[in-house]
């Protein structure tokens, strides 16, 4: 009887099984043509040689290599990109798929990723998430030849799914100044360079969108850029040193304001009595904390790109080509009416 052989080829397994290697392949890729007596045999043998057909031989008999690439600007640990590639993994492995990570984090690998192109011919569809591409990028990527998703981002023509950044933002701010704030500063998170900031840009939009139906006018309207997301200390200092110091922040990400809220901790401050404050996203460690927060359904989102993307590898046609999912502002322990200076 043959040894296993890790390298047993389909033509060894053709031998073994007694058919040709046009009879292995189909039966290994299922095929209603070969009888269910040969699959067995054909399955027997490829188990005795412990053979697996890969995918690059798949590739060449369907003209898919079963593989759906994901492009990330930023760090893979931050909070949204984690989601975002543990949620499309979840989604493909159930189909089958293979998910290829490509990550630019600066300037030099962003350049060598387009120059280079090291998706081509190497997936079936790229899910491309939340930076903003430039015109030659978004052209580079087209010549990929293979489909294209967008998430977080809307490109015209290309499948996208996302959330409103404006949107969600104005909600949020709304909400302060719902419970009686006026005095409302915003931080952004500037340590990325342009076109890795999509969604900050258009948070701090939906900031002054906000603050200009109530009335505010823009010189009195605060914005604060750290470079840092552990800038706590940093944002509370300008803050409080301000004229007419914030009674409120909103703040374009979680884990900035996660910083800040540990920053106030440190100074003595208290939450929401001498400051209330505000995140975006809705972080795994957001409600452990009190966090009040506008809330982006990340998971969610990247399911329904990896729906999409999957349909489009698939050669079929999405029933709905652009997906926008909805936030919800949810106020916690962070956040509360404006208390009077006289009763402070």
């Amino acid at each position: 009887m043959p040894g296993v052989d890790s390298h047993a080829s389909m033509a060894d397994v053709a031998r073994l099984a007694g058919v040709s290697v046009a009879t292995v392949s189909r039966a290994l890729h299922g095929s209603p043509l070969v009888s269910a007596e040969t699959t067995a045999r054909v399955s027997a043998a490829a188990d005795e040689l412990s053979f697996a057909i890969s995918r690059v031989a798949s590739g060449l008999a369907s003209g898919r290599l079963g593989r759906i690439g994901l492009l990330l600007g930023g760090s893979l640990q931050t909070w949204f990109n984690g989601t975002v590639i543990d949620a499309v993994y979840a989604r493909l492995t159930p189909a089958d798929v293979e998910l290829t990570i490509f990550r630019i984090q600066d300037h030099a690998e962003r350049e060598r990723f387009f120059t280079r192109l090291p998706a081509r011919r190497n997936v079936d569809a790229m899910i491309v998430a939340s930076f903003a591409l430039t015109t030659a990028e978004r052209s580079r990527l087209q010549t990929l030849g293979v489909p294209l998703v967008y998430l977080n981002q809307r490109v015209r023509g290309v499948p996208s799914v996302g959330i409103d950044d404006v949107a969600g933002a104005r909600d949020g701010v709304r909400g302060l100044l719902a419970l009686g704030h006026r005095r409302i500063g915003f931080v952004r998170s500037a340590n990325r360079s342009p076109g890795f900031r999509y969604s900050a840009d258009r948070r701090v939009e939906g900031f002054h969108l906000a603050m200009a139906e109530a009335g505010v006018a823009e010189q009195d309207r605060l914005v604060i850029s750290v470079r840092d997301l552990d800038a706590g200390d940093e944002v509370l200092a300008t803050a409080l040193s301000d004229p007419d110091p914030p009674t409120a922040l909103a703040v374009d990400s979680d884990e900035l304001a996660i910083g800040i809220l540990a920053a106030m901790v440190r100074a003595g401050l208290r939450v929401p009595d001498d400051l209330s404050l505000l995140g975006f996203d809705d972080h795994a460690l957001a409600g452990r904390l009190g966090l009040s927060t506008v809330a982006q359904p990340a998971e969610r989102t990247a399911t329904e790109a990896a729906d999409l993307a999957l349909t489009l590898a698939a050669g079929g046609t999405p029933a709905r080509r652009t997906i926008l999912v909805p936030t919800r502002l949810i106020l916690r322990r962070t956040t509360g009416p404006l208390v009077p200076a006289a009763a402070a």
